[in-house]
């Protein structure tokens, strides 16, 4: 998960920056147990494209590991603002369905502890 959202918030900031633009990153966890992933840039006429870079190259090797380690991933033009929004949906292992609270507490307390997390994640992302 972090290395699908560390490439995607990486290519915003490295090929979708515009001057007084900031990119965006949404997370969000999906029915079946995955997480999406969306980053938005400002940058719409420059789509990613995967390809393999040769030997001597320092980059360009990035979105292999997207496409290796998502169940699917795409662009879509950005909602609402000029740019797109590149996105990824990765399988966490989580079950589809959470256990049972044991305590009326302990559901709660789970809640804020995967807000928590994904807040740590964001702050994160935004130093790249």
């Amino acid at each position: 998960m972090e290395l699908v959202v560390a490439e995607l918030a990486a290519n915003a900031v490295t090929h979708g920056r515009v001057p007084g633009r900031d990119a965006e990153l949404r997370l969000s966890r999906e029915g079946d147990g995955c997480v999406r992933v969306e980053v938005s840039d400002a940058r719409g006429e420059r789509l990613p494209a995967v390809w393999d870079a040769g030997t001597g190259e320092d980059g360009g090797r990035g979105l292999l590991l997207v496409v290796s380690l998502a169940k699917e991933w795409g662009t879509v033009p950005r909602p609402g603002a000029p740019g797109k929004t590149v996105w990824a949906v990765v399988a966490t292992g989580a079950p589809e369905t959470p256990a049972p609270p044991t305590s009326p507490g302990d559901d709660e307390h789970a809640r804020r502890a995967a807000a928590d997390e994904l807040t740590a994640l964001s702050q994160e992302m935004r130093l790249i």
